[in-house]
């Protein structure tokens, strides 16, 4: 499937109503499960991702297909190796190529009984439940947050709890303080001292719980405002003083000339056109922001660097690699020491014709590269519905500011 995408006409206000955060939904749907809540969670993402949880958490079934979603993968595979019985959890052909070895290894270390059933490191998973003993786990702070945040939360109900040591460079801190603060609200404190996360064995309690809206989702809507001057965009359901990392956009778009102000209507956006000459990025804590951030400067002409984007070889598609061969469809020639860091000089070629942007199964390749469609530019975007992963009404919102998508 493909959308060819036409600009049609310039809006000139948007009231946008945001998908809530995946991330937090995910981490409060295994929440509710470990304290055995009788409550529903207000406000849940209609992602993708978090429908696999949902399904997998109601299932009468032993076997399960989590897809694409790297975050259920992880996540359950914690959660099913202290539950009582035999399981077995699989997923997307690409899901079997992104590593989780290191969950297993600390898990095992726990006394869990995991099984690879096709290649050594990666899924599909035969688990056999059973009740884990906690103690000290040692592990690289640079691997993804989400193997740390999957022990973190099955901590309590260890016996012992757990303290894990992270070791040289932490990378996505903010991911790992939204799990400390959204255990909290279920009744366990975790203690976060230098390197070392402290979790003691102790009880869930079951509390009413609510879903914010997603920062990675307003990206796009900031790079868009950062395209189009003229243009006044309110984003709906965001918070202030949010447990979402990719809060920090605000930040980084200031360096594009995009204002915040927050008011109970909602947050606007204000283009100021007060854009840096080059844009120098630590990565390191928003890793999931960098395809949108590289996409708005490409198309503003601001020469970047980024670093720490170590992780994005193991998201849904080696992210740096798909950066660098889409932009470079669009004449933008982008130079990276394919380990954390991707950097574009400025220079660009002249190119003609259709632009067709492959999506590499990766919901933010297609959603960072649609705005392209503002600059004029003939393009199509391949396999276009890889957004519901995250934002199922995306290409909806698009027709707001003119841009239609048609197959």
């Amino acid at each position: 499937m493909q959308h060819t995408l036409q600009f049609e006409k310039k809006a000139e206000n948007v009231q946008v109503q945001l998908p809530a955060s995946k991330s937090i939904s995910n981490r409060l749907l295994l929440l509710n499960a470990l304290s055995y809540s009788p409550f529903e969670i207000k406000n849940l993402s209609d992602s993708d991702d978090t429908k696999v949880m949902l399904k997998v958490l109601n299932a009468d079934s032993n076997t399960f297909d989590v897809g694409a979603a790297g975050t259920s993968m992880r996540f359950l595979t914690a959660f099913l190796s202290k539950i009582v019985g035999e399981w077995v959890i699989t997923g997307s052909s690409r899901m079997k190529q992104r590593p989780i070895k290191i969950l297993v290894d600390a898990l095992t270390q726990l006394g869990a009984k995991i099984e690879y059933i096709e290649n050594e490191g990666y899924p599909p998973l035969r688990i056999y439940g059973s009740a884990l003993k906690g103690g000290d786990l040692e592990l690289p702070g640079n691997i993804s947050s989400q193997y740390i945040s999957a022990l973190m939360m099955i901590a309590p109900s260890i016996e012992n709890g757990l303290t894990l040591t992270l070791t040289g460079d932490i990378i996505s801190k903010p991911y790992l303080n939204m799990t400390l603060a959204l255990m909290k609200e279920f009744g366990v404190t975790g203690i976060w001292k230098g390197n070392s996360i402290i979790i003691p064995e102790a009880s869930y309690k079951p509390v009413k719980s609510s879903v914010e809206s997603d920062w990675s989702a307003a990206s796009y809507w900031y790079e868009i405002a950062a395209l189009n001057p003229e243009l006044n965009i309110n984003l709906k359901g965001l918070k202030r003083y949010s447990l979402q990392g990719d809060s920090n956009v605000q930040k980084i778009f200031k360096e594009l000339g995009i204002t915040t102000k927050f008011s109970q209507k909602g947050v606007q956006l204000i283009n100021t056109g007060n854009k840096c000459r080059k844009l120098n990025y630590d990565f390191i804590n928003e890793p999931d922001l960098a395809q949108t951030v590289a996409v708005t400067c490409c198309l503003m002409n601001v020469p970047f660097h980024f670093t720490g984007l170590q992780t994005l070889k193991i998201k849904e598609t080696d992210r740096i690699s798909a950066l660098i061969n889409e932009l470079g469809k669009m004449g933008y020639q982008l130079e990276s020491n394919q380990k954390d860091n991707l950097s574009w000089n400025g220079e660009k070629k002249e190119v003609s014709g259709k632009i067709e942007i492959d999506t590499y199964k990766d919901h933010r390749m297609a959603m960072a590269f649609a705005p392209a469609a503002f600059m004029g530019l003939d393009m199509i975007i391949n396999d276009p519905m890889v957004v519901t992963k995250s934002y199922p009404h995306y290409w909806e919102d698009l027709k707001m500011v003119g841009i239609t998508p048609t197959e």
